[in-house]
């Protein structure tokens, strides 16, 4: 776990400045024993995770939480990055009008999380290290707001909009750090209304990616720092954290990565009368696929019109949520549009971002996780 560090440190510099060159550095192209890849290649899959994610979020944000009508009328099929005239939002963007490119909190999420890594000593993560590394950004926000001076609302607006993304994170965060388990409890009872969101799924990508090659290791350690989760949510987040690890073992195919989400370290599939509510997922994400094949002779599964894509979607509508950002929904589309394109990076993307509903966090998740596998390059 040495190299990691820094291997993470060089990945967040090319991945926040994108002028900056680590072509200079003589990253050796001998096998680090405990790791199986080189740290040329190391450095590679972790900045395809950052990147990839930043990908996904980027196509997702112009159209988030649109109904797939609106995105067509807008926007056409989406199949490439487009500018982004939207309101900003705590957990959107936070300069209006952003040109093609531009990035949500599912990105901020995973540079915040590489950052707490760069902290970290040893393969076992802190889970109240990572509380703390939340809640000291927040404090940082209020900070700077109470120190404007100024008498326009432009900088208030502006540092409200970072309070806002952090603020149901740090009610949670403060009582675990302080080891109060009944005010940790009722502050989890009503993180975001106490809806079951996805909040693990949008950092665990980034978790996953410190531990290569080896899923089982990453889906201990992001389920240890599923805190903000509920139920179930902390059993997706680890997993999307094991498949993220199981892509970036050298030579791996899409069978280690399918093969990653049957790993139980928690024993799910233990729970009486209920079962393994993910593996259950998976096997709709499978059944949808396989039925939406049969759908269209010609095999053109892309293609705005495909009967197969739209039998897909159409499946995917009758498993809705209430809420777009539930982590079981997320799951079950990003699963879903992996599968129906073998893992195809700009498939997937396209799949998730034209389907609608959360678009940019399913894109970011499925690029963090296909961007580890296949590499920045």
């Amino acid at each position: 776990m040495k190299y990691l560090p820094l291997i993470f440190l060089l990945a967040l510099v090319a991945a926040c400045n994108p002028s900056a060159s680590t072509d200079k550095i003589d990253f050796s192209d001998e096998p680090v024993p405990e790791l199986g890849l080189t740290e040329k290649q190391l450095h590679d899959k972790i900045l395809g995770m950052l990147v990839g994610s930043a990908i996904g979020d980027a196509m997702g944000a112009p159209t988030e939480m649109w109904a797939r009508d609106q995105i067509k009328l807008e926007y056409g099929f989406v199949e490439s990055l487009d500018s982004m005239i939207r309101e900003v939002s705590p957990e959107g963007i936070w300069i209006a009008n952003l040109p093609a490119g531009g990035t949500t909190d599912d990105t901020r999420w995973k540079m915040l999380t590489a950052e707490f890594l760069l902290s970290q000593k040893s393969n076992q993560l802190d889970a109240k290290d990572f509380a703390n590394h939340i809640l000291k950004n927040y404090e940082s926000y209020a900070k700077e707001f109470k120190e404007i001076e100024a008498t326009d609302p432009e900088p208030f607006e502006a540092i409200s909009l970072k309070l806002g993304w952090l603020q149901e994170w740090a009610k949670v965060s403060q009582p675990f750090i302080d080891d109060n388990l009944v005010g940790y409890a009722d502050s989890l009872g009503k993180f975001y209304g106490g809806e079951m969101v996805c909040a693990g799924l949008l950092y665990a990508p980034a978790l996953g990616s410190y531990f290569p090659g080896n899923p089982e290791k990453a889906y201990q350690e992001a389920y240890r720092l599923s805190l903000f989760d509920i139920g179930y949510a902390k059993d997706i987040s680890a997993l999307s954290a094991a498949m993220t690890a199981a892509g970036m073992k050298i030579d791996a195919d899409s069978d280690d990565l399918l093969a990653s989400l049957r790993l139980d370290p928690a024993n799910y599939f233990e729970s009486r009368l209920v079962g393994r509510t993910a593996h259950g997922i998976l096997m709709n994400a499978l059944a949808i696929s396989a039925d939406a094949s049969k759908q269209d002779s010609l095999g053109n599964q892309l293609h705005p019109e495909s009967k197969s894509l739209q039998f897909a979607f159409e499946q995917l509508d009758q498993r809705l949520q209430d809420m777009p950002f539930h982590a079981g929904e997320i799951w079950l589309q990003t699963l879903t549009a992996m599968i129906y394109t073998d893992f195809d990076f700009m498939g997937t993307l396209m799949f998730l971002v034209n389907y609608g509903r959360d678009n940019d966090t399913t894109a970011a998740i499925a690029g963090g996780i296909l961007g580890a596998y296949y590499g920045f390059d």
